[in-house]
Parts: structure tokens; sequence; C-alpha cells
């Protein structure tokens, strides 16, 4: 809970009882011994850092606290899709961090090898090793997504064959494509796409029809676009004649 407040700044009773998937009432009882112990600060419906300071700029790649049971969803969604002994790539982004704790809570899972640019997405999959194997790729980090990028981000996954890359991304277009918020970012993101044979998408119902700077590749390379039960229809069935199937998380 503490680590949510601290990446969120504000988190949700309703929010944190989804993700731990215990009662509101047990949510308001931790938050208050919480408080006493002044690791957080409580406030009407939720709880902010104790110690909050003025925020800095958002990332476009970190989502605020009320995409917690979105992102939670679509985690859990994409990690089912995961079986013994696959090599996966996963991308940097506040979803991908929530699939990392999906894949974690996976205890049926084992031999997988995982490949990652973000070191949040290493230390949430750390408790998991020898069960999984996580590789950085190196490069230099970028303030705020904590993400590896170039120079010196790309030369692992040039030398890799992977089963399936996991994306996160700051919008799915129909005609613009994937896309992100970032120039090294979206780089880095094209070399995984380049290094993976299956391509899965994570993006909640509100990035669709959105286009951020960076491109990052065409709809029709995406063979799996995991979404939200908002996710337009008619979107939806366009996304599907390009050749992409889509797949609303519950």
């Amino acid at each position: 809970m503490v680590e949510l407040v601290l990446e969120h700044e504000f988190v949700r009773v309703t929010d944190l009882a989804e993700i731990f998937g215990v009662s509101s009432v047990t949510i308001r009882g931790d938050l208050e011994l919480l408080d006493r112990q002044g690791a957080v600060r409580r406030v009407r419906g939720g709880a902010i850092h104790a110690k909050a300071a003025p925020p800095a700029a958002p990332s476009y790649e970190v989502a605020p606290g009320d995409s917690a049971i979105e992102n939670t969803r679509l985690a859990r969604h994409a990690a089912a899709l995961v079986t013994d002994g696959e090599s996966i790539i996963i991308d940097t982004g506040a979803t991908t961090t929530f699939l990392a704790r999906a894949l974690v809570a996976r205890g049926d899972l084992s031999d997988v090898v995982i490949f990652t640019n973000s070191l949040r997405v290493a230390v949430e999959l750390e408790p998991a090793i020898p069960r999984f194997s996580v590789l950085v790729t190196g490069g230099t980090l970028r303030p705020g997504t904590h993400s590896l990028v170039d120079p010196l981000g790309a030369p692992m996954l040039e030398r890799i064959h992977a089963d399936t890359v996991f994306l996160d991304c700051h919008g799915v277009h129909l005609e613009s494509g994937v896309t992100g918020a970032n120039l090294l970012e979206a780089e880095v993101k094209r070399r995984m796409i380049g290094a993976s044979r299956r391509r899965i998408v994570l993006a909640e119902s509100t990035k669709l029809g959105r286009t951020g700077l960076a491109p990052i590749c065409a709809l029709s390379e995406v063979n799996l676009l995991v979404t939200d039960a908002d996710a337009p229809p008619g979107f939806v069935a366009a996304a599907r004649e390009r050749g992409t199937e889509v797949e609303p998380a519950r």
C-alpha cells in the first residue's frame, strides 16, 4: 500500500480494496494504522504520501491512481497469457508494472525468462526469482519512468528472439497505430517488437483513438490488444478488420 501511495501520490480506498482483494473496511483500518505509524497520511476517500512534496511534472507513461483498477485488470488478463518456459519482454510503463506483479502472483508459473528495460518492472519481478530469470537491458536511465533507453539501450534486444513482448503505450489509433509519449522510449519499444514473435499491447479504453508524439508501430503489427470493457465497439471491430485481435479484460 505504501508503495502505491508513493507511486501515485493519492490512492483511493476502493482501488486498494480491488487490488488486494479485501473489503473497504479492512483497507480503512490498514490505512489508519499506517497513518499512526507515519507511513502515509489518511485523507477523505484514501491516502497520500506522509511527506508529500510539491508534485513533479507527471509522466505520460505513469498512470494516475484512478487507473489502478483498470491497470490491475489488464495486467491479470495479460499474465494469464504467459505459459511455463516462455521467453517474454516487458516494456516500461504503469500497466506493465502491474503485469510484473500479476506474474509474480502466479505461483503456478515457472521457467520464464523475462527481459525488461524498466527498473520498476525488474524490482517487481525479483520475488519470483528463481522461478523467473530476469534480465535488464542496460542503457541510459530516464528519470520519472525509471526506464533504460539509448545510448546502449538496444544491444541486448538485437541479440534475442523472444516469444512475446508486452507493450505499454500512450495511444492506439486506427490510422496512426501505436504511439508513445517519449521518442527515446519509443525507439526501444520498436526494437522490442523486432525481437519478438508475438506482440501484445496493453491499453485502457481511454487510450484508444489517441495519438502520441512518438510512433511505435502500425496497428497491423500488433497480434493482440488487451483493453477494458469500455472499449468502443466500432474501434474493436475496425481493429479486428486490420488483423489485430482484441480482448477486453474482465
